[in-house]
């Protein structure tokens, strides 16, 4: 039997042929770039990827295809990423991106025309206040007005609820980001303290009726199941929710809301903190209609949908993992009208100007079957 300390010596040998060689196939990546901006061909050619993928697993014994294949497909990825960076080919969002930084604004803006969904006190408005400073806020009946308001530029920015550490992410917002063009250009994380608000006067014992957000009352589900006699209804918000207690003419109805809604529309707050967790954040990401990227930006947001094929979705993940960067959220809804297919959404950590992430949206962009890049940002906390 061989001695340890050998058999890695010889496999130490390997490697650096291996690297050599490499670094010779990576100058023929060099030579083929110049060639085809010669002659204005793409970067991608399918056909012969195809080609080189089955003739070098056939000539491996049958345990050692998979491996194979694996191990050409990041070469041919690396081969396009070098032709791409000497055609200067970054696709389309490449240069959008690099644009958006070229021209980035020194600060965040202090004061704006916001749109929210809501009425005042709306946990929306509270996270307006954390990003602007002075923002002038207009109030919008649903999360898919917001949207249209950026989009049309009847405002200037919107800021919708996105995901809830306890309940989960907001699908209804989720789903209409497919509908709509709009970038994402700062997030806030908002810690939520949800409250029993009743008409001044009223006890616990003459609440029979409990209104709020479908999120809230996820949130608050051990208090709600805790109460005898009481219905739960769902609205369109918290605040939406309390300004309806306020101006009914019943005294067995309340709202789960903020303390800033039992300020403003005069309720009491009969319980305090019903929230089933103490460490309850909500998520609310900030929209632009343009791609505009602030200084410190250091997460970002992709829309993609992967080819239907078996390993599709685990070549994505790969790029992230050879790049070292940090997915921060992934979440899956399914597309309208396209049977047991789903549009992914990415969150990830890594500098909007890094070598590493333009090298990510380049090589994304090249192989999903859709791809959308919806803005870098960071987040107030």
């Amino acid at each position: 039997m061989e001695d340890l300390s050998d058999i890695r010596k010889e496999i130490d040998s390997i490697d650096t042929e291996i690297v050599e060689l490499f670094k010779r196939r990576m100058s023929c990546a060099d030579a083929v770039a110049t060639y085809k901006r010669a002659h204005n061909l793409p970067v991608l050619d399918r056909s012969r990827e195809r080609e080189l993928l089955a003739r070098r697993a056939a000539q491996v014994p049958e345990d050692m295809k998979v491996y194979t294949e694996v191990l050409f497909e990041l070469l041919m990825e690396a081969s396009r990423n070098r032709q791409g960076e000497r055609l200067g080919a970054g696709g389309d969002t490449v240069e959008k991106i690099r644009d958006a930084l070229a021209r980035s604004p020194e600060l965040f803006p202090r004061d704006a025309y916001v749109a929210c969904q809501g009425v005042e006190g709306a946990y929306q408005q509270i996270a307006t206040d954390r990003i602007f400073r002075h923002a002038n806020i207009g109030y919008f009946d649903t999360f898919d007005a917001v949207f249209r308001a950026v989009e049309e530029n009847y405002a200037d920015f919107g800021v919708l609820p996105i995901e809830n550490s306890t309940a989960g992410s907001v699908n209804q917002v989720f789903d209409l980001m497919m509908r709509h063009n709009f970038h994402i250009v700062r997030t806030c994380r908002l810690k939520i303290d949800h409250n029993l608000l009743a008409k001044p006067g009223c006890g616990l014992e003459d609440v029979r009726h409990i209104y709020s957000h479908e999120q809230a009352i996820n949130q608050c589900g051990e208090f709600l199941s805790s109460l005898r006699g009481v219905t739960v209804h769902a609205c369109e918000n918290t605040a939406m929710a309390s300004k309806m207690v306020a101006e009914s003419e019943r005294r067995d109805v309340a709202a789960l809301a903020s303390r800033a809604c039992a300020r403003i529309y005069g309720l009491d707050v009969l319980a305090s903190g019903v929230q089933d967790q103490g460490n309850n954040y909500t998520r609310f990401a900030c929209i632009s209609k343009d791609l505009v990227i602030y200084p410190g930006a250091n997460r970002s947001t992709f829309m993609l949908v992967v080819n239907h094929e078996p390993g599709a979705l685990y070549k994505v993940l790969a790029k992230f993992y050879d790049l070292d960067i940090n997915i921060i959220k992934l979440e899956s809804r399914p597309i309208p009208d396209r049977d047991f297919e789903f549009m992914f959404y990415f969150d990830i950590d890594c500098p909007a100007a890094s070598p590493e992430f333009f090298t990510l949206v380049r090589s994304l962009e090249s192989t999903c079957e859709e791809f959308r890049y919806l803005g870098s940002y960071s987040e107030v906390i």
